[in-house]
């Protein structure tokens, strides 16, 4: 599992590109754990190749931003990329995103 750190301002962001696996059945899924409401995350946009559309087997780029709320917060973020059919099938790949909201970060 990949860990990275991450300082944002109140309001800053950070775009958290992930490689798609959708032709597989795989889908990002993400949880915020600590406090919660230091960050939002949003999905940004669906990648390169989406918009003409995916060909059979391409993978197609998730992108997630992240934007700080409030000070002094700390979060961590676990992004997972699983297939919801089968839920008792590990990760095929995780990241895990320490989130640090600070003035003037």
């Amino acid at each position: 599992m990949e860990v990275r750190r991450i300082e944002l301002g109140p309001g800053g962001t950070y775009t958290l590109r992930l490689p798609g696996r959708g032709a597989r059945g795989y889908v990002w899924t993400w949880q915020v754990t600590g406090d919660e409401d230091a960050v939002t995350v949003t999905v940004a946009d669906a990648g390169p190749g989406a918009e003409r559309g995916a060909l059979p087997g391409e993978a197609v780029e998730r992108a997630y931003t992240l934007r700080g709320r409030r000070p002094g917060a700390r979060a961590r973020i676990r992004f997972a990329q699983i297939r919801p059919p089968y839920p008792q099938e590990a990760p095929y790949d995780e990241i895990l995103l320490e989130v640090e909201v600070r003035d003037g970060a």
